[in-house]
């Protein structure tokens, strides 16, 4: 089961569904070029703060070639609106002499020409894992306003996609692995969970060879920042949003003084190690199914214990579908997972859960593989692949089997439906990892970095509300501003409110930092 992090699989929940206000001061930007990427970083690229070097001319000098983008094996091409380039970036950071990787770039250029340009405004879509440069396009239209000051530039990160994306296993042995059990209830069953855990590790160590220790959300930030001087800004403007966030959050706190305009969307909780995520993830999904089921009219502890009971018949008996395959309990807790992302997709899980209690599991299998990536001819895509060796590179923590099973009685007291499987996933996703994890938890702290706005959302499942807050006391006083939306879903900007969304423009348009604390309801 892959962690539920992922906002871009907002874009397969559409997928599905198309199928079946105060402000404040100024924001400071000035001319100040700020530093460059640090060749030397410390402890691994632990978090220290990037202090000035002098970089390559061949990396910094570089002149991008603009093109038209092709279609990958994974996505059609955008249309002619979209550009695409590649990056070259260090594959190590502490030689930025040494060998160079590819880093695929797409952009929509700005409405506006000269002094009304501000400049690139840079997304990632979060993940970690997600592909920029085929989720931006599809987006498009809903950042369309924002084109007004900036060209639209996404990316797909080191180890993601068109840059040196990294393929742990073939689409049969990854079907072949939804048979296992991710909640292990006898030795014979943990033993094919943690071996299973190990030849994904294996796969993803001969795919990405010396890639892999090269992949950390440090890395990125530091490319993020090369990337900003090779497109001609002086400052960094940007817009994260789940994974996202952590990413700016580092960015920030190495580059403090290269700090633009940083919208924080969805915020992860800097101040919680894996165990801790996982934790924050059990209770923002069973808070969000405890909203949707209170919606349908239903008392949520008792809905909960409804479905937890069809959880536990599939555990022994799993379901059968139309296409011939099984419904697994891990399957189903995957389709569980995709529709409490958007409200939009509470419908297609009220249908998806009545089928599986008459007995046909074919629904959720489909909004399983929605989440999975997995299209009709039994292709899946790679996101949970890259998402994996990365968070896997910054996760210091590896709980043991024993470590884990003393914890799920809390997992289980926080979600009876989730508890269970996220706190195996502590064990599983990175047991007998290839190499070392950096950090237990990410620096972010950013003293001197103009103001960053962040937005939380009270109805959050992937990323719950609370690390917006977090998030906002590790950036420090004056610079973490808080705006809470009392919504639902994945993400704020976008997603209806019209409060949210002019606050959010008023900031990357005009500069215009609102009051910390501003709620929108």
């Amino acid at each position: 089961m892959a962690r539920f992090v992922r906002w871009t699989a907002l874009g397969a929940a559409a997928a599905l569904l198309v199928a079946g206000c105060s402000s404040g001061a100024s924001d400071g930007d000035g001319d100040d070029k700020g530093g460059t990427a640090d060749a030397r970083p410390t402890a691994a690229s632990s978090g220290a703060t990037a202090t000035t070097a002098a970089l390559p001319a061949s990396l910094t000098g570089q002149k991008l070639d603009w093109g038209r983008c092709k279609a990958t094996a994974d996505s059609a091409a955008p249309g002619s609106d979209w550009q695409c380039a590649t990056l070259k970036v260090p594959l190590d950071w502490s030689k930025p002499d040494g060998n160079t990787i590819g880093l695929a770039l797409v952009r929509t250029k700005s409405r506006a020409e000269g002094s009304k340009r501000t400049g690139s405004l840079l997304f990632n879509f979060g993940g970690p894992g997600g592909s920029g440069v085929s989720t931006l396009p599809s987006y498009g239209s809903a950042f369309s306003s924002l084109r007004e000051r900036y060209d639209l530039v996404s990316w797909d990160p080191r180890g993601v996609g068109a840059s040196e994306g990294v393929r742990c296993r073939a689409d049969k042995d990854i079907q072949a692995a939804e048979s296992l059990d991710s909640t292990p209830d006898t030795s014979a069953e943990e033993q094919a969970y943690f071996e299973d855990a190990t030849a994904f590790g294996k796969g993803c160590e001969k795919a990405a060879g010396k890639l892999l220790a090269h992949v950390s959300t440090t890395d990125t930030a530091r490319d993020m920042d090369l990337m900003r001087q090779v497109l001609g800004d002086s400052k960094m403007h940007y817009f994260g949003i789940s994974y996202g966030t952590e990413l700016g959050g580092v960015y920030a706190h190495l580059f403090p003084k290269n700090v633009g305009r940083l919208i924080l969307d969805a915020v992860v909780d800097p101040s919680a190690d894996s165990v801790g995520h996982a934790q924050n993830q059990a209770r923002g999904f069973q808070r969000a199914l405890d909203d949707y089921l209170e919606s349908t009219g239903q008392d949520p502890a008792k809905g909960s214990k409804k479905i937890a009971d069809l959880l536990d018949r599939m555990d022994t008996d799993p379901l059968p579908t139309s296409d011939g395959r099984k419904l697994t309990q891990t399957l189903a807790v995957t389709g569980i997972v995709l529709p409490l992302y958007s409200k939009q997709g509470w419908p297609s899980l009220t249908s998806a859960l009545e089928s599986a209690q008459a007995g046909d599991g074919s629904e959720l299998l489909t909004l399983a593989d929605g989440y999975n990536e997995r299209d009709t001819s039994g292709h899946y895509g790679t996101t949970t692949h890259s998402q994996r060796v990365i968070s896997c590179l910054d996760d210091k923590q590896r709980p043991t089997a024993e470590e884990t099973k003393k914890l799920l009685p809390e997992f289980e007291k926080i979600s009876p439906v989730f508890g269970d499987f996220l706190g195996w996933d502590t064990a599983g996703w990175c047991h007998d990892w290839p190499v070392a994890g950096q950090y237990d938890t990410p620096e972010v702290s950013a003293a001197g970095a103009a103001p960053i706005l962040l937005v939380g959302n009270t109805g959050d499942p992937a990323t719950p509300y609370e690390g917006a807050r977090k998030m906002a006391d590790e950036l420090g006083k004056g610079v973490g501003v808080l705006l809470t939306w009392k919504g639902e879903g994945h993400g704020a900007y976008g997603s209806g409110s019209d409060c949210v969304d002019s606050a959010v423009n008023a900031y990357l348009l005009k500069g215009t930092v609102p009051k910390d604390g501003k709620v929108c309801s």
